[in-house]
């Protein structure tokens, strides 16, 4: 199939505006396999909307049913009150824009960006195609064949012949995994200024927690056809609600720890003999056993003894096992008296000499950066995830 589904007109229903997309209760199931199970999902028209998480998880699924591609097993997705799940890819307001691009080789760029408006019987083209060009800052590169444009310049020629098309809903399937990670980060910016400007429903495919968390208005997190978690990318990032969460988008000391109660506002933990608190907002179990989370740039360092600038709960006796200089940052692992290796990242500020392998340290960080998880999740769940 081409990169672009064609629809029946090049404008859109004036009744369409503002329709948001929903998912109720969908499942696809391969035989014995269920991929994704009754998602329920609803992306406000207009939004940027990230769909996150590993090989197999059921995201590229989920994207292939609202695109016409593969049919749900069971239940329905809709465009405002138009229920669009047995409809065929052409005949639904929706483009998709893959990550091979499958631009035609023996066309020049503005044909085709052109073909999907040319293959309805559209005869003016060249205004459209221009505008569209334009907004993707490629107005000199027309006539060019696409084996002449960069692969950043190409994903942008695949996104205009997409939105030519004045979809509802404009769906990306890890469209930036083929670019190297300069021209990665550069079309994250250049994709969020184009959702801006078009004001279109995008959602977004990727395993990449940055692309994510950059681009995205909303993130939804997806473990094993369900979603985990979902919610703006600093409340997922700050907040996670699991142990997968934490650990995917981006990483996570997890210590456990012993609940002793809520105490005002918080609630007590006791760590390795040390009572710390949680913010009551942050707490995802309720008694017993939970992980006590913080991430490593929240952690302080310093050595035994020293002033550490965080008004929390010390540990004592930790010992620095493995230095990484990387630039912005140093990356510090500390074995602490209990046998477990926490991640500390330290800001490069030159406000002191990086510390050498083999210092004694302490550790400490504020109460409302930690968070509090159910014991009964693993610890590990989200950590060794390989690439789509």
């Amino acid at each position: 199939m081409s990169l672009v589904a064609d629809h029946d007109s090049t404008t859109q229903d004036p009744t369409s505006a503002g329709r948001d997309l929903e998912l109720r209760a969908v499942t696809k199931s391969y035989g014995a396999f269920t991929a994704v199970r009754s998602l329920d999902l609803v992306v406000p028209q207009g939004s940027f909307f990230a769909l996150l998480g590993p090989s197999g998880c059921g995201k590229t699924t989920t994207l292939r049913m609202v695109a016409g591609l593969d049919t749900p097993t069971a239940g329905t997705i809709s465009l405002g009150d138009r229920e669009i799940t047995y409809d065929k890819p052409y005949k639904r307001p929706v483009n998709t824009v893959f990550q091979n691009y499958a631009l035609f080789p023996h066309l020049d760029i503005s044909e085709n960006v052109a073909f999907g408006l040319k293959r309805r019987g559209v005869k003016e083209t060249k205004k459209a195609v221009a505008e569209m060009l334009a907004l993707v800052e490629l107005e000199s590169q027309g006539s060019k064949k696409p084996y002449q444009l960069s692969g950043g310049q190409q994903q942008r020629v695949a996104l205009a012949r997409a939105l030519i098309n004045n979809p509802e809903v404009l769906l990306l399937d890890e469209p930036l995994g083929a670019l190297d990670l300069k021209l990665r980060r550069g079309m994250q910016i250049e994709l969020k200024r184009i959702q801006t400007e078009v004001g279109l429903t995008f959602v977004h495919v990727t395993h990449d927690q940055e692309e994510a968390m950059t681009m995205a208005d909303t993130v939804a997190v997806m473990n094993a056809g369900v979603i985990e978690q979902m919610g703006a990318p600093s409340e997922l990032y700050d907040n996670p609600a699991t142990t997968f969460v934490a650990n995917f988008l981006g990483q996570s000391n997890l210590l456990a720890g012993d609940i002793l109660g809520p105490d005002g506002d918080v609630v007590k933990v006791s760590v390795q003999g040390t009572t710390v608190s949680i913010p009551i907002e942050r707490c995802h179990s309720e008694g017993g056993k939970g992980w006590v989370g913080v991430r490593p740039e929240k952690v302080m360092i310093a050595e035994v003894g020293g002033e550490i600038d965080a008004p929390g709960n010390r540990f004592e006796g930790g010992v620095v096992t493995d230095v990484s200089f990387v630039g912005v940052s140093t990356q510090y692992l500390v074995r602490m008296p209990w046998g477990q290796e926490l991640m500390v990242f330290e800001q490069n500020t030159g406000r002191r000499p990086i510390l050498a392998v083999g210092t004694p340290v302490d550790l400490s960080w504020r109460p409302e950066y930690a968070f509090l998880l159910d014991a009964s999740q693993d610890a590990k769940a989200g950590v060794e995830d390989g690439d789509d």
